[in-house]
Order: C-alpha cells, then structure tokens, then sequence
C-alpha cells in the first residue's frame, strides 16, 4: 500500500499513518490482562490499561516513528481509587444522614465531573509522546462544562438536531486546548459541513421509524380485517401492539446505533481535515463511512458470537482501519520541522509524571 497520498504535487504530499500490530500479538498480551483482572477482582486492571496502550501507541507509525505512553499501573490505579472513593463515600453519606442528601451528592458530581474530564485529557495527553516530545492539554473546567456537558444535553434535548453544534464545540474545545510540545492544534470545523454530516443518519432513522410504524400498521389493520369485531381479536390486537412497541423500540436503537456510526465517521472526517498544528502542518482523514460503520458492528457480531475470545482481533481490525485513513502534510523539510519541535518540548516538569491517572476515555 502506497504511503503518500498525492495532494497535486510533491510538496503537498500527505504521509500516512500506519499500524503494525497483530491480533496474534495482542491476543497474547489480552488474555493475561483478562486473567490478572479476573483473578484480583479488579485491581489489575489498571496495569492492563497500561499494557493494552502501550501496544497500540507502539504499534502506531506515523512518518516511520511510532508514538509511546509513559503511564504507570500506580497512577492509574491511585485516580481510580480516588474517584471509587469519593462515589463511595457520597453514598454513604446519602443514606446514613438523609434520603434527600443524595441530590447535593448529584450536584457536587455535576459540578467534579468537568474538573475530572480536564484532568483526564491532561493526564492522557501528558503521558503521550511522540519523537521524545510530550503532548499537553491546556483546556479548563469551566470549557469542559460548557463545551462536553452542555454540549451533550443541548442535542438531547433537540432530538439530534443541534448535534453539529455540539460536535463543534467538543471538537473546538479538545484539538484547540492541544499542545504538541509547546505548539498548539487548531481546528474549526464548519456548522454547514456538520449539518451535511447529519442529513444521511438523520433521514435513516426518520425512514426507519416510517418503516417499523408502517408495518406495525399493515399488521393490525390485517388482523382487523380478517377477525372482525370481537375478545379474540382485541386482545390479539393488544398483544400485536405490545409486541410492536418493542419492535419499535429495539428497531429504532439499532438504527440509531448505525446512524451514529455513519455520523461519527463524518464527523471525524471533518474535524480531522480542518485541524492545523503549529498553524502549519495540515492533518486529513478519510474514512468511509459505511466501510467504519460495517468493520464497527461486524466486530461486535464476531465478538458476541466467539464470547469475547475474538476482541482482540476486533480491536486491531479496527485501529488498523482508522490508522491508515489519518495522514498529515508537514510544511518544510521534515527533520528540520521536528528539531524545532524537540527544542521547544524537551522539559517535562515532575507534575507530567506525579499526576493521578484520572483517565476517563474521553
């Protein structure tokens, strides 16, 4: 497979990325993860985490030099342990001092849960590196609430129909708080191209209620026509609409959930290709939206059906695809251009190593 992807001329070219892990290599490095998991109720979890990222970022090339993760287990395990704590803690406090106490417990979740996305990204940007140049998020809490929760409830409450706004504002508010060493990222995907991004899953799950309403329709206007007035048939006619509603409800989430991956593959596409490092350096991605939806639910598929024993095989099909459909174009001459950045990112400061890893998947 070629590497470049031609953009007119030479100078414009876009180098891939590539992946080089296995899933035999990873089926070997998962099923101990499992098992230690297993076998301390939890606990190892953690350094599975750390085990499980450090193969992925290894395996992750990107102008013949791969990413690395500097996380430790102990960091993980201590940000986890703090947050167990302070849920376990609110609930006791919820039900030994009063019932009603559980709302202030809910609001001071409200209110940490934007500080603990803030420190997430942080942590996990500052334990990622590439060419021995540490990234860094610079975002606050007050962006994170404003941009992941507001963000979130406004398209709930719109019915899908403000989500560009919202996938605007997390995208803007993650890629513009990045920092590549001490230069930073910057995006600005268009409302219009998100709204363009929108118009095929939205028409797939207007079309797919039609369709699952239409049939429930045919069915009891058949059973009426063909029972007539009468118990049997009314109760028929109950038991089809209580069927039906489930149909309705399962069908709808499978379509939401297949629209939501056309939606996202878009989307990702978008905010990729508008994004801009140092104001210079151009990243792209191209992924097909059918191709990322079928590789995403032929993986569950395969996954239910082998009980879990194909995950890791999943896992690399799926990194592997959305690896090789990211490139970047550096302007300027590539060694020179990564000498700059090593010089103004070579001094980590002891908070890079010492923070918790409060590391939600964000």
């Amino acid at each position: 497979m070629d590497n470049r992807v031609s953009a007119g001329s030479a100078a414009n070219a876009f180098e891939r990325a590539r992946f080089t892990g296995t899933a035999s290599e990873y089926f070997g490095i998962w099923i101990v993860n499992v098992l230690l998991t297993v076998i301390t109720l939890g606990i190892y979890s953690a350094w599975a985490k750390v085990r499980r990222n450090r193969y992925f970022y290894g395996n992750t090339v990107l102008l013949g030099r791969s990413f690395e993760y500097h996380a430790t287990g102990k960091q993980i395990f201590i940000g986890r342990v703090i947050v167990f704590a302070f849920i376990v803690v609110a609930n006791i406090l919820a039900t030994t001092i009063h019932p009603l106490f559980s709302v202030v417990t809910t609001i001071l979740v409200l209110i940490a849960l934007p500080w603990l996305i803030v420190r997430g990204l942080r942590f996990n940007a500052r334990v990622t590196s590439y060419r021995n140049v540490r990234f860094d998020f610079t975002g606050t809490a007050g962006g994170a609430f404003v941009s992941v929760l507001l963000g979130s409830f406004v398209a709930f409450l719109s019915l899908g129909l403000l989500a560009p706004f919202a996938s605007r504002w997390v995208n803007r508010y993650f890629f513009n708080n990045l920092r590549y060493g001490n230069r930073p990222f910057h995006t600005d995907p268009k409302v219009r191209a998100l709204y363009g991004a929108l118009l095929v899953p939205a028409l797939m799950v207007v079309l797919g209620a039609v369709l699952l309403a239409g049939l429930i329709a045919i069915v009891l206007v058949g059973l009426h026509a063909s029972e007539g007035g009468s118990v049997a048939t009314d109760a028929a006619m109950f038991t089809v609409v209580l069927s039906g509603m489930y149909v309705v409800v399962f069908g709808l989430l499978i379509i939401y959930g297949l629209a939501g991956l056309i939606y996202r593959a878009a989307v990702h596409n978008i905010v990729w290709s508008s994004t801009r490092i140092d104001g210079r350096h151009v990243l792209r991605s191209d992924l097909s939206r059918a191709r990322y939806a079928w590789i995403a639910i032929s993986n569950v598929v395969v996954t239910v059906l082998t009980l879990g024993l194909m995950r890791p095989w999943a896992a690399v099909r799926l990194a592997r695809y959305v690896t090789e459909h990211t490139a970047i174009h550096i302007d300027g001459e590539i060694g020179e251009v990564f000498t700059q950045f090593q010089a103004s990112g070579t001094a980590i400061s002891s908070e890079y190593i010492s923070m918790e890893g409060i590391d939600f998947g964000f």
